[in-house]
């Protein structure tokens, strides 16, 4: 037992509504994520063989970036205050995302209005004052 759990239990520690919609969200952009990075290494090894290194590389990083995310829904989930930070900046580094697709058109004009909802709502979602009264709650002097 450490510090950050000593007196929690699952009985007398709900989770708000909130966390679990943040949790969710963070799950949902982590596994995008591996998706994206598998399928680009994985297109990588049949595709040109001239930049084949340098692109197996860049899709096991996308592949590495979405680990996080759902390391943090998961931490969260648990009730652990860790998993907030990442889980915050994979929604707020949806909002650039959502800015440079808005600026390609047509149909990812529409699909960056859904990550910029996304990640809005992850945000909210997880800096409520309810989550940060379950994962921080307030210390016995």
């Amino acid at each position: 037992m450490t510090a950050e759990t000593a007196g929690r239990t699952p009985a007398t520690a709900t989770r708000p509504t909130s966390l679990i919609v943040g949790a969710a969200i963070a799950a949902l952009q982590g596994a995008a994520l591996v998706v994206w990075g598998g399928y680009d290494m994985i297109a990588a090894l049949v595709g040109d063989p001239i930049d084949r290194g340098l692109s197996v590389f860049g899709g096991f990083v996308i592949l590495l970036l979405g680990v996080m995310p759902l390391l943090a829904a998961r931490g969260l989930l648990k009730l652990r205050s860790w998993g907030r930070s990442p889980a915050v900046l994979t929604s707020s580094i949806c909002l650039p995302v959502a800015y440079y697709m808005w600026q390609s058109g047509g149909v990812m004009a529409v699909l960056a209005v859904l990550v910029a909802l996304l990640g809005i709502v992850g945000i909210g979602a997880l800096l409520n004052p309810t989550v940060t009264a379950v994962l921080y709650p307030p210390r016995e002097a």
